[in-house]
Parts: structure tokens; sequence; C-alpha cells
């Protein structure tokens, strides 16, 4: 059993959804978006693989974001072929955040093809009918997410792209969601033996803390026994999101129990969705544990951040 702090608390009846509960047959079920819908329910849209090994995104609500989840009766974004050949291997591992400038829900999504994996985006106001953007950033790319609102004007993308020296978060903007630029590296990934050494990616969405933009990101360790996926934490200014304020130095939350360690890809918790309760607190976040459930944990925003106060590298 590891030894992390108990800022992440798992939800007792874990795993809450597994691919059994689908509506038609597949293999596993997992890495999910989340968001809160103005009826109040809690939407996430999942990635489930089928048979073949290829996966695409399905959507569940549940009222109150724990049990009684109810799935499209198909998948809700399959890949669209032959409009985009992008998709040809799946879409996977979906980010989703409602932009009230526009009233639409983006979502950033992995377009898999023989060329590798690319940064997606599809535009819905009610998660039936999308307007896909297709590639927005080419392979190889992936863990993508937008920010809510408008930075000074622009809107701003935090992304993974890999490469031979290493996998780092970066952010780029962009004045139409169509058109990226301005490049920067965000966070990179520590060396040596740190838990997040040499490749890092982006969980959730941002989220907005009154102290800065919140990010949770995960850290892959590589041992001799495999990988290990963990959690940790960072915060930016709300203003310039380029700018780092705090980075915590030990992971909070990592494969402990069963569910989390023995799967198709086992020792990974890896979040994709968070929500928020109405107490502005409560943070909910949803994660995919060892490649093949999905799975509940609670955390609270002003114990966050107090312990990146105490753990700031």
């Amino acid at each position: 059993m590891e030894k992390t702090t108990e800022l992440f608390v798992r939800y007792p009846g874990n795993p809450i959804l597994t691919s059994a509960q689908l509506p038609y047959s597949a293999n596993t079920l997992f890495n999910p978006a989340a968001v809160s819908l103005p009826d109040g329910k809690t939407l996430l849209l999942a990635r489930v693989e089928d048979f073949r090994g290829l996966s695409h995104l399905t959507a569940s609500r549940s009222i109150d974001g724990v049990k009684d989840w109810i799935f499209d009766s198909s998948p809700t974004l399959p890949p669209d072929l032959p409009g985009h050949p992008e998709e040809e291997w799946g879409t996977e591992d979906a980010r989703v955040v409602f932009l009230p400038e526009l009233g639409l829900y983006a979502i950033t999504y992995t377009a898999y093809s023989k060329r590798g994996p690319g940064v997606a985006l599809a535009l819905t106001e009610n998660f039936k009918q999308f307007e896909r953007y297709g590639l927005i950033l080419p392979p190889e790319n992936k863990d993508a997410a937008l920010f809510p609102v408008k930075i000074n004007g622009r809107w701003a993308l935090i992304h993974r792209p890999a490469t031979g020296y290493g996998a780092h978060l970066w952010i780029s903007f962009s004045p139409d969601l169509r058109h990226w630029g301005d490049h920067q590296v965000l966070l990179e990934a520590r060396s040596g033996g740190w838990w997040d050494a040499n490749k890092i990616g982006l969980s959730p969405p941002p989220i907005w803390t009154p102290k800065g933009w919140l990010v949770i990101y995960h850290g892959v360790r590589q041992n001799c026994a495999g990988c290990l996926y963990r959690l940790g934490l960072a915060l930016f200014d709300l203003e310039d999101p380029t700018h780092l304020l705090k980075r915590g130095d030990e992971w909070v939350f990592g494969p402990q129990e069963t569910y989390e360690q023995l799967g198709d890809v086992g020792n990974v918790t890896f979040p994709c969705g968070t929500t928020l309760a109405p107490d502005g607190d409560t943070l909910r976040i949803y994660y995919g544990a060892a490649d093949s459930t999905i799975a509940l944990a609670f955390a609270s925003l002003k114990q966050i951040l107090a312990w990146l106060d105490e753990h700031n590298q």
C-alpha cells in the first residue's frame, strides 16, 4: 500500500461504472470527461473500447453523479469515416468544458489513426448533434483541454505533444478555436527519480479557483514492473496562465486499490473530468482505473490549495 496525502478520498462503492452496464457489448469503459448539465444531472463522456481494440465516446447521465447512470443507446461520438480519416483508429479520452461566451460545450479528444494521435475538437449544445472541427493540433499530441473562458481575448488550450526529448505540458492560443499559435511550454516533466520525471500530461481541464487555475496532471514513472500513473497539482495565474505560481513536490493520488492495479493496463489512475458541488468546494473527480472501469474520488478545493501552499516546490 502506497502512502499518499489523503486529499482525494475514494468513493466506497468504486468502481461506479463498468462495461457490463453498457447497453451494448464492449471490452472496457474508462477515462470519462465530466460536466454538470443545466438540469442538475452529471454527464460523463467515457471512452469505450470495443473488441477490435478501437475506441469511441459514449455519454451517460446521473441525477446524483454517483449512481443510476443512464447510457445513450449507441455510441455518442463514434469515429466519423470517411469524413474524418484522422479518426480511423478511434476517438479517445475526451475533456469537456462549457464555453459561456458561445453557449456551447467544447469537447477536445484524441483522434487516432495510422498517422498517430492528434488533438481534435467538437462543439455541441446537447450532446446529440456535433460540429466537428477535425484536428486542431497534429500528431503526435494528446491530453488536451480548453480553458472555459478567453484569456486576454484569446482561447487557450493545454496539450501534450510528445517528442524524443520528453513529454511536457504546453499551452497554445487561438482567436477562433481553429488556428492555434503562440505555443509555449507550460509545465516541464522533471528529471531523475521524481514521480513525474520525463513524461507528464494534463488530466481534467483547468479549474478556476480564487487563487489561480488549478491543474491536476498525471506523471508517468517507468520502473522494472512497468508504468505508474499518479496525479500531481500545479497552480497558474488567472490573468496569465503561462505563469506558474505553485507546483506540488509529491504525488497526491495513485493506484492503490485492486481495481486500479489490475486491468487491461495495470497501475493507472487517470481522470479526465471533474464537477464542482453546489457548496463551491467539493470536487468530484471521475477517473479511469487500470484502463478498465470508471471510479470516483472526492476532494476539497480549499484543502488542495492549502496543501499546495505547504508542498510548493
